[in-house]
């Protein structure tokens, strides 16, 4: 590999300390609004590209039929351990857009999955991608 490539798609966390140095350009971000630790850097909608945004989540599940008592302890756990103000740092370091208040409930989660469920289906019957 001799270390040189035209163009390329990845999530903030790999590349923020290429871009940083230099040692690559970034073009957009394909996030709604620019990254606050990429501030120059347009949203591929500004850059001219309208309505396109893409962005990684992450989340946390639990098995089917888990009771409503567990899930939302495990969910004070996780919201008390993500406000860990060096938590906070970390990740935002690493572009993780955090979710606060009622975007951080069991109940957001699965707004979360269905938009993106609804969002990404389509596209991936369109390409006549099968589930194995």
């Amino acid at each position: 590999m001799s270390g040189q490539f035209d163009y390329m798609v990845d999530q903030a966390v790999n590349v923020l300390p290429q871009i940083k140095s230099g040692n690559i350009r970034a073009l957009g971000v394909s996030t709604a609004k620019r990254l606050p630790q990429l501030p120059d850097v347009p949203t591929i909608d500004e850059a001219g590209l309208r309505g396109y945004e893409v962005t990684i989540w992450n989340g946390f599940f639990a098995p089917k039929g888990t009771s409503k008592d567990v899930i939302t302890k495990l969910n004070q756990a996780l919201v008390a351990a993500l406000s860990d103000d060096k938590v906070k740092v970390r990740l935002t370091e690493l572009a993780v857009d955090l979710p606060e208040g009622k975007e951080a409930t069991p109940e957001a989660l699965g707004a979360q999955l269905k938009t993106s469920i609804d969002k990404w289906v389509p596209a991936v019957r369109a390409a006549g991608v099968k589930p194995e």
